[in-house]
């Protein structure tokens, strides 16, 4: 799959803006805060109706302006498509394929994917487990439509329940709308953990090909999926896990009462990941914790590629200046057989050594480069 064409208009700092890009590697630079991560940006965001950085759309629109447009010319699967989002001030957002409209980012997924990776990313290991459920999350909602729904479904359920949670004090006669919404939560949160774990066990096998060779063959890396406790197994079948999720509900169910909380639910899933057999989070070197981030992302993109057949569209957002020439050679050495965007800074030299396309950006201005 390959992005042939960008249309941006009043989009972040873009006015106005038409780009062709290289079917292999695109590599765009200048100075910071410029627009080099506005354009990666609008290349995820169609690729699944979501930003990896923007809270709501409305962020995503320029200063002053009322309206914007994302639109992408795709080929997939030896056809063409029209990628539109339109974004607005006033109302709802406008996604459309081929002119027709859509409803939700999901079935943007089906036309194509994306990998986006910036330097947040590897601190994946380090941070708190909110940030190993977005990668699951963000991953799996492209890769299994399916699961973009259950997991829209959770989230708006969930915020039901802490809601009446929150009220019942005033108006205890909520609670007795509880058991509907329990059995919701069950039911879209067993959806959410067969396919999580089903990512999981390809994910611990790639990355963990990919850290052994980063680390030259020194180190072993783990990655586990946890969920509930009262969940045994979270590869059973569907009617099992919501069994175990509802025993798991009950013994909570005073807890989350008194507390006024949501307290049992996949919304507080993590991946455990240990090094040599030692928790990564705690006890790895910086350096450690870039190979494992790294190790994930790339099995990221291997598993896009046996799951849909194509490698998805890889965004790299300066993170090659954020690794040392060994890490670099590594992730460069891996990307090839798929169409890349890769940013850096005015003066890294690492574009003199990647073939494509050459983009440079000004203040929300890209010029092609003659390379």
């Amino acid at each position: 799959m390959q992005i042939d064409t960008l249309y941006l208009e009043s989009f972040r700092n873009y006015e106005q803006q038409f780009l062709e890009f290289d079917p292999a590697c695109n590599v765009i630079y200048g100075e910071n805060a410029q627009g080099k991560t506005n354009l990666l940006e609008a290349l995820a965001y169609l690729s699944c109706g979501k930003s990896p950085r923007a809270r709501t759309d409305r962020d995503m629109i320029r200063f002053g302006g009322q309206a914007a447009v994302m639109t992408a010319g795709v080929f997939v699967r030896e056809r063409e498509f029209q990628v539109r989002a339109e974004l607005s001030r006033e109302r709802r957002r406008k996604l459309l394929i081929n002119q027709v409209p859509v409803k939700t980012g999901a079935e943007l997924s089906r036309v194509y994917n994306t990998v986006f990776f910036c330097p947040e990313d590897l601190l994946l290991i380090r941070e708190g487990a909110a940030a190993r459920r977005r990668f699951l999350d963000v991953t799996l909602s492209q890769l299994r439509p399916r699961y973009a729904e259950a997991l829209a479904q959770y989230h708006r359920t969930y915020e039901h329940k802490t809601r009446i949670l929150r009220d019942a004090e005033e108006r205890p006669d909520l609670l007795d709308t509880l058991p509907e919404f329990n059995e919701r939560l069950v039911r879209y949160g067993a959806v959410l953990i067969h396919y999580r774990h089903q990512f999981s066990l390809r994910l611990r096998e790639y990355a963990a090909l990919n850290h052994r060779e980063c680390s030259g063959e020194r180190e072993e890396l783990e990655i586990q999926y946890a969920t509930v406790s009262t969940v045994t197994d979270p590869g059973a079948d569907l009617s099992v896990l919501m069994n175990q999720l509802r025993t798991h509900m009950e013994s909570h169910r005073e807890a989350e009462r008194a507390s006024r909380l949501c307290l049992s639910g996949p919304h507080k899933d993590d991946l455990l990941v240990t090094i040599d057999g030692r928790d990564a989070k705690q006890y790895a070197s910086q350096g450690q914790t870039r190979t494992a981030a790294l190790s994930m992302k790339l099995a990221e993109r291997e598993i896009y590629k046996n799951v849909v057949g194509e490698y998805p569209v890889l965004l790299l957002d300066d993170v090659l200046s954020e690794l040392d020439p060994r890490r670099q050679e590594f992730v460069l050495n891996r990307i090839a057989g798929g169409q890349v965007f890769i940013t850096c800074c005015e003066d890294d030299r690492l574009r003199e050594l990647l073939k494509g396309k050459v983009f440079h950006i000004e203040h929300g201005s890209v010029s092609e480069m003659n390379t």
